[in-house]
């Protein structure tokens, strides 16, 4: 016999229970793929996501077992007429959302709050460059969807090349760079080193993921004087921290 470690969850409190009434959408897992280790393809449908307004890039957020216990995903596309989503879970580590992945089977019902507004790069000018990391393949996928007649280019910092090549080619990203993640943050040189190029094209950035790492290839962007307008930030977590979207 295996013994979880884990706590067993707690009921949601009344509150909580009259939030979720009042402000979430009910849906079910239709279906549950894993792509490589900790990535799922989650295929969500129910009637209360048919008819959404949603834009390529903005984000939703699952209740995790609580109202006031929520991750945030970016769904890769949303049949509004079926009623239908899809998003990309990567397990980052110990906490309700990595619980929530690795034990998700179809049939089970979860609730959902959005969408709402994340990042917009609608108004950005010319081709789209997409930087971060496992927690952004989704957003890039969405955002690759939106113009199919604009260049998307992506550069992601991974722990697992491999894991991470095949979900990039089975979202149609086949083209993405990967760095793999070393611990002394030595592999963000190469990635900053991609800027200049994209930049002389007039590309404009979507920078997603690691705090850090955000902040490292801003810094470089800064530098090549690229306009303030060409540049969307989105920290999705941070060493430490919890609950980021």
């Amino acid at each position: 016999m295996t013994l979880s470690l884990r706590p067993p969850p707690k009921a949601p409190g009344r509150l909580s229970r009259a939030l979720t009434r009042l402000l979430m959408k009910r849906a079910t897992v239709a279906a549950v793929e894993s792509l490589a280790d900790r990535f799922r393809l989650i295929t969500l449908e129910g009637p209360a996501l048919a008819g959404a307004t949603w834009t390529p890039g903005q984000k939703i957020q699952i209740a995790m077992g609580s109202a006031f216990v929520a991750r945030t995903y970016t769904p890769l596309d949303w049949d509004l007429a079926a009623g239908r989503i899809r998003i990309l879970g990567y397990a980052h580590g110990v906490g309700p959302g990595s619980a929530w992945l690795e034990t998700l089977r179809p049939g089970v019902e979860c609730d959902i709050f959005g969408p709402r507004a994340s990042l917009e790069v609608r108004d950005m000018t010319g081709p789209l460059a997409v930087f971060g990391d496992e927690t952004s393949m989704g957003l890039a996928h969405a955002l690759a969807g939106q113009d199919r007649g604009r260049t998307v280019a992506c550069a992601f910092e991974v722990g697992d090349p491999d894991g991470a090549r095949r979900v990039a080619t089975r979202l149609g990203l086949a083209n993405a760079t990967l760095f793999a993640r070393s611990g002394d943050d030595g592999h963000m040189e190469a990635m900053a080193a991609g800027l200049a190029s994209l930049a002389a094209t007039g590309a404009s950035f979507v920078l997603t993921g690691r705090a850090g790492a955000i902040q490292r290839l801003r810094l470089g962007l800064k530098t090549l004087a690229v306009p303030p307008a060409r540049i969307a930030v989105k920290a999705y977590w941070a060493p430490g921290k919890v609950g980021m979207d």
